[in-house]
């Protein structure tokens, strides 16, 4: 059984090293967490553009809300893509490296838009770095993967030490909830896995 934890714990939780690229992206959410890494990356040198991603729930059709800082992070924020660009910016990300992307409403949506905005404004998408919540780094991955299938793709997670959310690969089993959010993100992974993915990856020569 031990071994099984682990190789759930190695298939989820993706996490590359960052090295110098094209974009950063901020994948959909609600935690600032996610941009604030982002922004940490831009200040380090990792790339010149970063990518503020996510429109609103497609279950709900706003945006959920601000989950952490609120004091910080207090504005009236339509899309997480708003919420990311505030983010950024009193993160010292200058507005004219923000790159907005504020249609998408799920995880392959956010892949996918991203496709079309980096194509609309000219910016290479040849290799990038995903921030994401630690335990949707391989769903992100296997969406970008897709949308970009001749890309290099590096997940770099952002740490979320907020009640039940700080999940990690040493400690989602210790819990229900990281028990749920793990072979949740794995059912999904198999479920979302479509023929368009298959003969996306197939570009790749």
């Amino acid at each position: 059984m031990h071994d099984l934890i682990n190789e759930i714990g190695d298939f989820i939780f993706v996490d590359n090293k960052p090295e110098k690229c094209s974009v950063i992206i901020t994948v959909g959410g609600s935690f600032p967490q996610i941009a604030e890494k982002a922004a940490e990356l831009y200040k380090s040198g990792f790339s010149d553009y970063v990518l503020a991603g996510g429109g609103v729930s497609v279950k709900t059709g706003v945006f959920a809300g601000v989950k952490d800082k609120k004091d910080i992070y207090s504005g009236d924020y339509k899309t997480e893509c708003d919420f990311y660009e505030d983010v950024l910016i009193k993160n010292g990300v200058p507005e004219t490296a923000i790159v907005r992307e504020d249609k998408s409403g799920h995880t392959r949506a956010n892949a996918e838009c991203a496709a079309e905005v980096l194509k609309e404004q000219g910016i290479s998408a040849e290799k990038m770095i995903l921030v994401c919540k630690r335990f949707h780094a391989r769903r992100c991955l296997m969406f970008f993967q897709s949308a970009f299938p001749k890309a290099e793709i590096l997940v770099v997670p952002a740490d979320i030490e907020v009640g039940d959310f700080n999940v990690t690969k040493d400690n989602w089993h210790t819990s229900s909830y990281g028990i749920k959010r793990v072979m949740g993100e794995l059912a999904r992974c198999g479920d979302q896995f479509t023929e368009m993915d298959i003969n996306n990856f197939k570009m790749v020569k």
